[in-house]
């Protein structure tokens, strides 16, 4: 008989995150491949310093995810969430990534995120919920090369 247990937390201690990330990249490294997992936020403040919109995500491989995306309830249809995504894109174009990924519910946002150029690859619906129906949204990069997530 075991004596394994399972435990959910919030947070992870330091020593399992860094056991973890250790063991991951050494998996990752021995076919080939970087990890490349890092994770940023991009902030959009007003004229007064203050935060008015936040982005957060990471990369991994060769690939950008979308974590979230927020703009201050007095700002938005102004542009703002535009002006996050198009920072995002700018900052990793010609940086030899492949594409940005994201994924909305049908009460957020699909049709802006169609408006900014993302495709939608597929939709898991949501028959008991509709309004969580998640559409699983990329963009690609156009770069010629993409050099991220594989170790030379």
């Amino acid at each position: 008989m075991s004596s394994d247990k399972i435990e959910f937390v919030d947070v992870l201690s330091e020593d399992i995150e860094k056991k973890m990330r250790k063991d991951l990249i050494e998996y990752e490294r021995g076919h080939g491949i970087d990890v490349n997992y890092r994770r940023f936020s991009i902030i959009l403040k007003d004229d007064t310093n203050d935060a008015i919109g936040v982005l957060n995500a990471f990369t991994a491989f060769s690939e950008i995810y979308v974590d979230d995306m927020w703009v201050d309830k007095f700002h938005r249809g102004k542009g703002y969430g535009r002006k996050l995504l198009q920072a995002l894109e700018n900052h990793f174009k010609g940086k030899g990534f492949n594409n940005i990924n994201l994924v909305t519910s049908a009460f957020q946002a699909p049709a802006f995120y169609r408006k900014c150029g993302f495709t939608a690859e597929f939709v898991r619906e949501n028959v008991k919920s509709p309004k969580l129906t998640k559409t699983f949204f990329i963009k690609y990069f156009d770069d010629e090369e993409q050099n991220q997530g594989v170790l030379r």
